[in-house]
C-alpha cells in the first residue's frame, strides 16, 4: 500500500476530531441537529486551521443518513461515497486553478439539477479570493438565491480580497491560529499511535514554529520522523533537521552585542554555519527570543505569557536586567528589516554580519534610539574614568582618570572651588556670551565629541539673573543636549575661558513658536522704581 503523508492519513473525520476550533465545532454541530443549515459559508483564517478539514465533514454531515451530534456516522452508504470522492453530491474546486468566468458558469448550469441521493449538493471553494472579478460577479446571484437543497462553503486565507457583496451573502466563520499547547498535544496523540518515541522538549518547539498550523505541524514532524528514523526524535535532532540554533546560541549572541564586540559576534555566525543551520530561520528565532526578553522588562507576570521552562526564564530575566528597553526595541527593528531583506538575498551572511555590527556599533544609526544608547555608553565610560574632558582652553595632557584616583580628582575640583569664587554674571556679561555662542559651540565640539551636532541649530536666551536658556527647536537633539552633565560642561568652560559665572539650562521650542525674553538687571529696576527693592 501507498505511503500516506501524516497530515492525510490523520485528517480528522468528525467535528469532535476538530482542535482549536471548538467555537465554530459548536456552532455547526447545532445547525444541523436544529436543520437551521445556511446556504453559504466562508471560512477564513490561516493555513493548516482546519477550514477545507470541518467544509469535508459538514458535507457528509449535512447528508449523513444517521449523524450523531451534527457529525456524521463514516458508516452510510453516502458518507462512503463523499469519503472516497465517488459522490456526486459534494463538488470541491481549486478557485488558484478554476477562476475564470465559464468555471462558475457551469456551477451555476449545474445548480438547477437536485441531487440524486442524500439531501444536499454542496460545492466547497478553496482559496476562493482567486477567482477573478469576472467569477465573482456571476456568482452573485445563485449565492444570494441558490436551490434549497444547494449549499455554498467559501474557503479563504485572504478574506480582504472578497468582495463586500459576497461577504454579505455568507456566514462568516473566522479559524483562530491553534495554540502551541494544542498541538504539541495532537502530535503526542499522533506519534504515539505511530509508534514514534519523542522527547517533549521537541515536539514543542516543532509546535512553535509551526506558528499555529495543524498542518504544518504534521508536515515538520514527518520531516524529523523521515531523518531520523528508527531514533527517538529529540530536541537536538529536531534542530539539526530544521536547521534551527538551540536558546543558547541567542544568549551567547545577545552578551556580545551588549558588550559590543563584533569579533565574537561574527565568531558565533561562521559556527552556525559551519553546523549547516539557516540563517534566516536563526535571525527569525532570534527575534522570537528579543519579543520574550521585551516582555519580561515589560511585565511582571511574563512568565504566564511565555512558553518556556522555569530555568530558562531565570537565565532570560538575568539577561533582560542588562538591557534598556529601548535597546531590545531597537534590536528587533533591525533584525525585522533584516528578516525582509534575507528572503531575496544572494548572500545572507553579509546581510547578517552588516546587522550585527549596526547593533555593536550604535553610531551607525541616527535614530533617536541609537542616540540614547550612544549617551548611556559615554555616560558610562564616564563614571568610570575611561575618559577625561578637557575644556575649550585648557591643554590635553593625555591622562585618564582612573578608578582608584576619581575621588582624589573631585576632592581636588572641590578645593578649587572652594578657593575661586567667580562673579555672577550680569546683564551685559549675558549679552556677551550670547553674541559669542556660536564660537563656544564651535570650541566645544572637541570636548563632547559627536554630540556637538545636537548644539549647532540652538540659541541662547536669558532666563533669570546668571542664567542662559539653551533653546533647542528638534526634540531629539533637545533628548540629548539637556542631560545635566552637558550643560555642566558648558558652564565650567565659560568660567575658564571668561571667567564669569553662568548657570545653563534647556528648553524646547516648537517650530512655529516665536517669542522673547526680556531680561531687566537689578541696577535698571533700582533707577526706574521709585521703592526699595528686597533681594532674596
Amino acid at each position: 500500500m501507498a505511503y500516506t503523508a501524516l497530515y492525510r492519513k490523520w485528517r480528522p473525520t468528525i467535528l469532535e476530531d476538530i482542535r482549536g476550533q471548538e467555537h465554530i465545532v459548536r456552532t455547526l454541530q447545532n445547525q444541523i441537529m436544529n436543520n437551521r443549515i445556511g446556504h453559504a459559508y466562508l471560512f477564513c483564517g490561516t493555513r493548516g486551521t482546519g477550514k477545507t478539514s470541518i467544509a469535508k465533514i459538514f458535507a457528509r454531515a449535512v447528508n449523513c443518513e444517521n449523524n450523531t451530534n451534527g457529525s456524521p456516522c463514516g458508516e452510510c452508504p453516502i458518507c462512503k461515497a463523499i469519503a472516497s470522492s465517488a459522490s456526486m453530491n459534494v463538488i470541491e474546486i481549486d478557485a488558484a486553478s478554476n477562476n475564470g468566468v465559464d468555471n462558475i458558469r457551469q456551477i451555476r448550469d449545474e445548480v438547477q439539477y437536485s441531487p440524486t441521493e442524500g439531501n444536499y449538493r454542496v460545492y466547497i471553494i478553496d482559496e476562493v479570493h482567486m477567482l477573478s472579478q469576472g467569477a465573482f460577479n456571476a456568482l452573485l446571484k445563485t449565492l444570494e438565491e441558490p436551490p434549497s437543497y444547494v449549499i455554498f462553503i467559501l474557503a479563504t486565507t485572504e478574506v480582504h480580497k472578497i468582495p463586500i457583496t459576497v461577504l454579505s451573502r455568507c456566514q462568516r466563520y473566522d479559524f483562530k491560529r491553534i495554540t502551541t499547547e494544542t498541538i504539541k498535544n495532537q502530535l503526542e496523540l499522533l506519534l504515539r499511535e505511530e509508534g514514534i518515541e519523542t522527547e517533549e522538549k521537541a515536539l514543542r518547539y516543532i509546535a512553535k514554529v509551526a506558528d499555529g498550523s495543524m498542518r504544518d505541524a504534521l508536515s515538520l514532524t514527518e520531516q524529523c520522523v523521515s531523518f531520523n528514523f528508527g531514533e527517538v526524535i529529540t530536541y537536538e535532532r529536531v534542530l539539526s533537521t530544521l536547521g534551527a540554533v538551540d536558546t543558547s546560541v541567542f544568549e551567547d549572541m545577545l552578551f556580545n552585542i551588549n558588550e559590543k564586540n563584533v569579533i565574537g559576534c561574527i565568531n558565533i555566525i561562521e559556527q552556525i554555519i559551519m553546523q549547516g543551520r539557516e540563517l534566516s530561520q536563526f535571525v527569525t528565532d532570534f527575534i522570537w527570543h528579543l519579543r520574550n526578553l521585551l516582555l519580561i522588562k515589560a511585565s511582571d507576570n511574563a512568565v504566564d505569557l511565555l512558553e518556556v521552562s522555569e530555568e530558562n526564564f531565570k537565565s532570560m530575566s538575568e539577561i533582560a536586567a542588562l538591557i534598556e528597553h529601548e535597546t531590545i526595541v531597537r534590536y528587533i527593528r533591525i533584525f525585522s528589516e533584516l528578516s525582509s531583506q534575507m528572503k531575496y538575498a544572494a548572500n545572507k551572511r553579509v546581510l547578517l554580519e552588516i546587522s550585527i555590527v549596526k547593533l555593536c556599533v550604535p553610531q551607525m544609526e541616527t535614530d533617536i534610539n541609537s542616540l540614547k544608547e550612544r549617551i548611556l555608553v559615554l555616560e558610562e565610560k564616564l563614571e568610570n574614568g575611561e575618559f577625561k574632558v578637557i575644556s575649550g582652553n585648557a591643554k590635553s595632557d593625555n591622562s585618564d582618570f582612573s578608578s582608584n584616583n576619581i575621588e582624589d580628582i573631585k576632592a581636588e575640583n572641590l578645593s578649587e572651588t572652594r578657593q575661586v569664587v567667580l562673579p555672577r554674571a550680569q546683564l551685559a556679561d549675558l549679552t556677551f556670551i550670547r553674541s559669542e555662542w556660536k564660537n563656544i559651540v564651535v570650541n566645544m565640539a572637541g570636548s563632547i565629541g559627536s554630540i556637538a551636532p545636537s548644539f549647532k541649530e540652538t540659541i541662547v536666551e536669558p532666563a533669570g539673573e546668571g542664567i542662559l536658556k539653551i533653546v533647542f527647536t528638534n526634540n531629539a537633539h533637545y533628548t540629548i543636549g539637556a542631560r545635566e552633565s552637558l550643560l555642566k560642561l558648558f558652564e565650567k568652560y565659560v568660567a575658564d575661558k571668561y571667567e564669569k559665572q553662568i548657570e545653563f539650562k534647556a528648553s524646547l521650542r516648537a517650530a512655529n513658536e516665536n517669542h522673547k525674553v526680556i531680561y531687566v538687571s537689578e541696577d535698571e529696576l533700582k533707577n526706574n522704581i521709585n521703592m526699595d527693592i528686597v533681594v532674596e
